[in-house]
């Protein structure tokens, strides 16, 4: 089963960096990226991808206000969120999961762990086995 797999991150070098994990990588297909928190709403209701990887930190809408709109809006209730970030902060991680996101990791994980986060982000349930970065939680 494919899965499709959508990016928003304000930095145009990740987007590319985690498009091209992504064609590499046999089970997921690229299916568009967004700059901004606002944008990434966007791509989520046009392109309804599986997952969408979402940084934090954006312009116009952050990730976390970005991920709440998606998981509330029905329309793309089937969208899971993995909030990928360069910051290591509690509060982060628990806005993120507060706002719906599925999963969230640091962005020094290696290309295969992300793509596996993925991978489980769309085949898990809500269950509560949401993929987390191990050391970010103390």
């Amino acid at each position: 089963m494919t899965i499709r797999v959508g990016i928003a991150d304000d930095q145009s070098l990740v987007r590319a960096g985690f498009q091209v994990q992504l064609e590499l990588a046999g089970d997921l297909r690229f299916v568009g990226e967004a700059s901004t928190g606002e944008q990434a709403v966007e791509l989520a209701l046009r392109q309804r991808p599986d997952v969408l990887l979402m940084d934090v930190r954006m312009p116009v809408l952050d990730g976390i206000g970005a991920t709440r709109r998606i998981t509330a809006d029905p329309r793309t209730s089937g969208v899971r969120v993995l909030v990928l970030t360069t910051f290591d902060v509690d509060e982060y991680v628990f806005a993120a999961l507060r706002a719906g996101a599925s999963g969230f990791l640091l962005k020094d994980v290696t290309p295969e762990q992300a793509l596996l986060a993925a991978d489980r982000v769309r085949r898990t349930s809500d269950d509560g086995a949401a993929p987390l970065a191990r050391d970010v939680l103390r």
